[in-house]
């Protein structure tokens, strides 16, 4: 099966993130393929894109500090299993994709209210290994959809990072944002629209149980519906903006920032 490729989540819709909170507050805290949220971050109907703007000295130096103090705060992460103890959740973990969000849901939670923290970022990524294991690539960090491009510059330069929304997604009528924060989607209902059916695929119900309404591959963050009248054809839900702001660092692949602020994740070996 084909790994997800497309931007992002992220994980945390601003008008979700508060819902969500007190859920956890309350807990204790392809074309023809399935598609939800990976790696390439690249222009496309469901991604808005900051310009890059013209760099500066003071833009390298505040870029490189990042890359300093992320590799710090990060060291302690390589090992999956502790970001799992620690409260991170793994975003859709079902679902075959290039890159894993593992999400601290409070932390996101607070850079949807504009609160920064360098050293804590809300998500952490990681490429899978194998069946059981995980490599750490960097983390992502996120901010209100209300941010103008020049405060989203003060938190990092928009001279060598494009921070990046999901916009115009179509879910299917029954799925929502927050569904898909606790990772359901649909694997267990073969009427949900984007499901296969079953009788004219003998592959179909494995892969309905595997990746839910995104087995057609029209719906969802790379699916081929983009517009409100196809969406409401379709049986869907037409969400214009799915999330804030979020921008990706990969502070293991050395100093080289255009790698660093990059829009495709850092290969690494899956042997």
């Amino acid at each position: 099966m084909r790994s997800i490729s497309c931007a992002g989540l992220a994980i945390l819709l601003t008008a979700v993130a508060p819902a969500f909170a007190h859920d956890m507050s309350a807990m204790g805290d392809m074309s023809g393929a399935p598609n939800a949220m990976g790696a390439h971050m690249h222009m496309s109907e469901h991604m808005k894109m900051t310009e890059l703007r013209p760099q500066t000295p003071q833009d390298d130096q505040r870029a490189r500090a990042l890359l300093v103090s992320l590799r710090r705060a990060l060291s302690p992460y390589r090992d999956y299993r502790v970001a799992l103890f620690q409260g991170f959740r793994i975003f859709l973990p079902s679902v075959p994709q290039e890159v894993y969000h593992f999400t601290d849901y409070r932390a996101s939670n607070a850079e949807y209210q504009g609160l920064f923290d360098a050293q804590h970022p809300g998500s952490l990524l990681y490429v899978k290994k194998g069946e059981d294991d995980y490599v750490l690539v960097g983390a992502m960090y996120s901010a209100p959809a209300y941010f103008t491009p020049d405060r989203l510059n003060q938190l990092v330069p928009l001279s060598v990072a494009r921070w990046h929304e999901h916009v115009d997604i179509c879910l299917p009528r029954g799925i929502t944002l927050t569904d898909l924060l606790h990772d359901k989607i649909g694997a267990d209902r073969t009427d949900l629209p984007g499901t296969l059916p079953v009788a004219a695929n003998p592959q179909a119900l494995d892969l309905d149980r595997r990746v839910g309404f995104m087995a057609d591959g029209r719906f969802g963050f790379e699916g081929k519906i983009h517009d409100p009248a196809s969406c409401e054809t379709a049986g869907g839900t037409f969400i214009p903006l799915a999330f804030g702001w979020m921008v990706h660092v990969y502070p293991f692949q050395g100093d080289d920032l255009k790698v660093a602020y990059g829009m495709n994740v850092p290969s690494v070996s899956t042997n």
